[in-house]
């Protein structure tokens, strides 16, 4: 939480491709050093935890720091998602093959494997990816242009941005991505934290059972994250919906399924039947994702790192609250008390459902206008400078 907002700062500083690499690099490194740290002591293995967090902490803000100099407005969704779509992937594959190098060789090269993968990663990230279209030195000239005439970028990178924190933290829109990102991801770290418990109380499934049948929720957000991101943009291309219409329909409608499939699984509690719902609850956040977490970019591309960094620091909250909650009420394990537990998820859907739809905007905000302006006006004066005392010299 501590490096979210923080690291969408330094994005547009230093360059989100800079940023989010470091981030990743050096929590890689950690990965190498964990267990040294391990042996060490149950402390240092903590603090290296801890420190890997707050590395991390900058990865989601400085993604969105790196779309908003990359990606054309009617392609951001799909652009976003299928980065996102990696989370999911990442965590699918990452559990069965801890298992298998713990079983084949030790726990430590769980370690060392994943860490050494961070590190070839992180190199490759640097040679290849870079801070906006102007300085990739293997882009068409073609392409180059399109880019920056698709965002309406002419100024040079070195821009130093103000963020009118006063206008952010008061606008509407803002709130509405933060109490999405909120609500969303309470439903999302409930299940991803709790629902091997779930199966195994309710269902009375075996403990090797539940951690296949727990990925196939988020094995279906996976896939579904392309899809939706295909048809957000399909939609604004088409001329079908605009950008807020896209962005509050994909969240809400989302929401609004979530919330009767998150019902109707406890309800019937039976296996086939509440999984698939269950299934297809975490499935639609993908066009949650569509609208909140995309909707940074469209408020204020300048400021996307830092609108990001704002609302997944209370998203985080989330994660953190979610488990606490169903750990105080599931103290007996029975069908009611897991019961409660969905109900409270599916009222907190609804909640965002209520916000986003009357808050939500996909227009460039007044106050990003007003930054683009007195940026604008900085660059003429400075210009103006340069070229007076060239006069002078001469």
């Amino acid at each position: 939480m501590i490096t979210q907002i923080p690291g969408g700062y330094l994005s547009n500083r230093l360059g989100g491709n800079n940023v989010y690499g470091a981030g990743i690099g050096l929590t890689a490194i950690l990965t190498l050093l964990t267990p040294l740290a391990a042996h060490g002591g149950v402390g240092w293995l903590i603090g290296v935890r801890v420190l890997e967090g707050m590395f991390q902490g900058v990865a989601f803000p400085c993604m969105h720091a790196v779309w908003a100099k990359w990606a054309p407005p009617n392609e951001r969704s799909r652009m976003v998602m299928f980065s996102f779509a990696g989370v999911f992937v990442g965590t699918i594959l990452a559990m069965p093959v801890s298992g298998i190098l713990a079983e084949s060789w030790t726990w430590e090269s769980v370690f060392y494997v994943f860490g050494g993968v961070g590190i070839i990663w992180c190199i490759a990230w640097f040679l290849i990816v870079k801070r906006s279209p102007e300085r990739d030195r293997f882009i068409t000239l073609s392409e180059k242009e399109f880019i920056l005439k698709s965002l309406g970028q002419v100024e040079g990178e070195t821009e130093k941005i103000q963020h009118p924190w006063k206008a952010i933290f008061t606008s509407k829109a803002v709130i509405a991505t933060a109490v999405a990102n909120f609500c969303e991801n309470y439903g999302f770290y409930f299940l991803l934290t709790q629902l091997p418990t779930f199966l195994k109380d309710t269902m009375h499934f075996e403990v090797h059972t539940t951690g296949f049948v727990a990925a196939l929720p988020y094995m279906a957000m996976g896939l579904s994250l392309s899809i939706a991101g295909y048809l957000a943009d399909w939609f604004q291309i088409k001329g079908i919906l605009t950008t807020t219409q896209v962005r509050r329909n994909f969240n809400c409608a989302a929401f609004v399924v979530q919330t009767i499939f998150m019902i109707l699984g406890v309800l019937i509690l039976e296996p086939i039947p509440t999984i698939s719902c269950i299934t297809v609850a975490v499935a639609m956040g993908a066009f949650a994702w569509c609208g909140y977490a995309v909707n940074h970019l469209d408020l204020s591309p300048k400021s996307a790192g830092v609108l990001m960094g704002i609302s997944n620091s209370i998203g985080t909250i989330a994660g953190i609250v979610s488990p606490i909650v169903t750990g105080y009420i599931t103290v007996n394990k029975t069908d009611d008390q897991w019961r409660l537990v969905f109900y409270i998820a599916a009222g907190i859907y609804m909640i965002g459902f209520v916000v986003y739809w009357f808050w939500a905007s996909g227009e460039l905000q007044p106050w990003s206008i007003e930054m683009q302006i007195i940026a604008e006006k900085k660059r003429n004066a400075n210009q103006m400078s340069f070229d007076n005392k060239l006069e002078i010299d001469e």
